[in-house]
């Protein structure tokens, strides 16, 4: 279903106007709101006609509202401090129903593992994520949020991936350019409450950035509740898996590319030269080959990576990275900075809950999920962590065997699949339907 025209020229247009000359000490503030484009609108009838064609229907409930598409470019920052322009999406609810207009509570929404550079949640015609969000949220009432990150859609030539700081000020500046576009357009305004959450490594984004709110933004935002799902919010213990003793995380050739360069462009030590870290021949290609013009697919065929379909093949021959990297990762700069970005040793002071699922071949659940919750736990903290594979952990009722019995029903469906759909497939919907139902017991119990 194609919910809009997609006006390239339009963009194009935005592009260059932000991205006009000038000094970092002309630069414009952080969150600066640089070009608002409408880019279309979606019916109720237009997505009541998507979701059923999906099958989704039954998690996301029928629309009750138009939405919007807005294209919003603003000023943020890279780690180093220089000025950057950065883009997202954002879902606007509209017409004639009761909840869809005047001040609607946001989401703040962060984005799972993208390879190709193209990547834009604007886009919402042919990006599964972002409308899968319009159904399940502005559909219903909610402004959604959504950045593209640093590295993506024509901004850095680079992307921060775990790098919890700058991604949690990336998402902070999204979200003042957004609140700022939708006032100055009047009609649907944000409302006070703000509800934060993400899947994968949006789910470490989202977590990120409630902390980062928590700590330095509270006189500007308040986090209403957060809902990260299946993040590696335990990051240096989740990689310490990953070097020995394993398992070795589905996808982790990809991961690894990512994570190096991130690391090695925001602190400078993690590698001398790229044949310190990976085998020839993907010393010479690796450090630039995400986010690119390819899928891990894509880069496989191109011999780019090794040939493992089930991208795990780290180490040994014809492995992605050397024997001496994992030889030395225990007191090396990359372990360093893999505890610097793990998000435990905090407390979340406004409702939080996590959603996953215990199978997960990719992030693993115990390691991080699990790990964050007791974490929590320890300083006095009880944030619920919703296990598909646990009936006890979801909500008591018809609702939690609905979903329980439906996740259930799709996993088996997806037989010998399973496990390669497990991450990417099966658990996010069902995820989402969790976080959102946690966030309307948080605003109900906050209505006046």
């Amino acid at each position: 279903m194609r919910f809009f025209r997609w006006t390239a020229a339009a963009i194009a247009a935005a592009v260059l106007a932000a991205c006009g000359g000038g000094s970092d000490d002309d630069a414009p503030a952080r969150g600066a709101l640089l070009n608002s484009l409408v880019l279309g609108q979606a019916t109720t009838a237009q997505i009541d006609a998507g979701t059923a064609a999906s099958g989704a229907q039954a998690l996301t409930g029928a629309a009750r509202c138009d939405v919007t598409i807005r294209y919003v470019q603003y000023s943020t920052r890279a780690p180093g401090g220089e000025a950057v322009r950065a883009s997202a999406g954002v879902l606007v609810p509209g017409g004639s129903a009761p909840g869809c207009t005047g001040e609607r509570p946001v989401v703040l929404y962060a984005h799972g593992t993208a390879y190709e550079k193209s990547k834009n949640m604007a886009q919402v015609s042919t990006d599964s994520e972002a409308s899968g969000l319009m159904a399940f949220y502005a559909a219903q009432g909610f402004i959604v949020v959504m950045p593209n990150y640093l590295g993506y859609d024509g901004s850095l030539d680079w992307h921060p991936f775990l790098n919890a700081k700058s991604q949690a000020t990336d998402m902070i500046d999204a979200l003042r350019a957004s609140k700022s576009a939708l006032s100055s357009a009047g009609g649907t305004t944000a409302s006070a409450a703000l509800l934060v959450t993400g899947y994968s490594q949006g789910g470490f984004v989202a977590m990120a950035t409630h902390k980062e709110i928590q700590e330095n933004y509270g006189t500007e935002f308040t986090v209403t509740a957060s809902a990260p799902m299946s993040g590696p919010y335990n990051v240096a213990t989740f990689f310490d898996v990953a070097v020995g003793p394993g398992p070795i995380p589905a996808g982790a050739m990809s991961f690894a590319p990512l994570l190096l360069t991130s690391y090695q462009r925001s602190y400078g030590n993690i590698y001398s030269s790229a044949s310190d870290v990976y085998q020839a021949p993907y010393a010479a290609t690796s450090p630039t080959l995400f986010p690119g013009d390819l899928s891990p697919t894509e880069a496989i065929a191109a011999g780019l990576l090794p040939n493992d379909p089930t991208q795990r093949l780290l180490w040994g021959d014809g492995g992605l990275l050397t024997d001496s990297f994992r030889a030395s990762y225990a007191t090396s700069a990359f372990r360093e900075a893999t505890v610097t970005n793990t998000l435990l040793g905090w407390t979340p002071t406004r409702p939080m809950a996590m959603c996953g699922g215990a199978q997960d071949p990719t992030i693993f659940f115990s390691v991080n999920t699990t790990a964050a919750q007791a974490d929590f736990a320890s300083r006095g903290a009880q944030v619920p962590a919703f296990d598909l594979e646990n009936r006890a952990t979801l909500p008591a009722g018809a609702t939690g065997d609905l979903l329980f019995g439906a996740f259930q029903q799709q996993k088996a469906a997806a037989g010998a699949n399973a496990t390669a759909l497990y991450h990417g497939t099966l658990v996010p919907p069902f995820c989402i339907a969790l976080s959102r139902g946690f966030f309307a017991q948080v605003l109900a119990a906050s209505a006046p």
